[in-house]
């Protein structure tokens, strides 16, 4: 059997999109879902993510780990999403789908796509940093000169840490940079660093702000695999309105034999 992919990354955050409205795909094949995202006998990804129908929405967007379980939101997932369902005419320039947090809304203009993220109702400090669920589980650590952080090494222990658990989290070093924030994230899932994580952008510029580096607005974050911008509005204790934007890039399509 064969399957047609498209092979999508935004911000160097890489993924494998298929059209599976047909129901072409087992969503449930956790093996050939790691063996498609593995770099050396696949395709190679990040993540896979599975566009299928929603009622009253244009599509559902499953998002799945390079280790083949189901994953939470993917923020830059969702962005490359909705590029590969505007390119397809599965959605027009405006779009609205379900993932796994809920409902979204996308707007792309050219590569750009500007995502509505999931409210944050619930954020609190545990151990002197903040912990943000923004469809993720993201723990963020502000500290300094993170390129010569392992990120690697420290990022799997805060990653697996009873702190917690069971589901454990992804893991933010976050510095203060040109007027901005730079960000590395050890994605949990993934198991490794990645070079960009919408939620983990999302979830940094939120902390930045609650620990008075920032005034609500926008905040521009800037991943090693390019550049981001957050925006949201913060008000007694709530944080609504949340948008990521950035670039989505069609990198190539083929045809797998599975």
């Amino acid at each position: 059997m064969t399957l047609q992919f498209n092979k999508y990354q935004g911000a160097g955050n890489d993924f494998i999109i298929i059209d599976n409205r047909k129901t072409i795909f087992d969503p449930d094949d956790s093996k050939l879902i790691n063996r498609l995202c593995d770099r050396r006998f696949g395709i190679g990804a990040d993540g896979l993510i599975l566009i299928s129908g929603y009622r009253d929405t244009d599509f559902e967007m499953k998002y799945f780990n390079s280790d083949g379980r189901i994953g939470s939101m993917c923020g830059n997932g969702g962005r490359c999403t909705a590029h590969f369902a505007l390119k397809h005419g599965i959605a027009g320039k405006k779009q609205r789908f379900m993932a796994f947090d809920g409902i979204h809304e996308a707007e792309v203009s050219g590569d750009i796509v500007r995502l509505q993220m999931a409210d944050v109702n619930e954020y609190k400090i545990i151990a002197g940093h903040y912990f943000i669920n923004t469809g993720s589980p993201h723990y963020i650590v502000f500290t300094n000169d993170i390129d010569k952080m392992d990120v690697n090494a420290e990022g799997k222990k805060l990653r697996w840490s009873p702190l917690f658990a069971p589901g454990g989290t992804n893991v933010n070093f976050v510095e203060l940079k040109d007027k901005g924030l730079y960000i590395r994230t050890f994605e949990r899932g993934v198991e490794e660093e990645t070079l960009a994580c919408g939620t983990g952008v999302t979830a940094s510029a939120i902390a930045s702000v609650l620990n008075g580096h920032f005034d609500t607005g926008a905040v521009s974050v800037k991943a090693r695999g390019g550049d981001l911008k957050v925006e949201f509005k913060f008000s007694n204790e709530k944080i609504t309105g949340v948008w990521l934007t950035g670039p989505a890039t069609f990198v190539f399509e083929g045809i797998v034999r599975i």
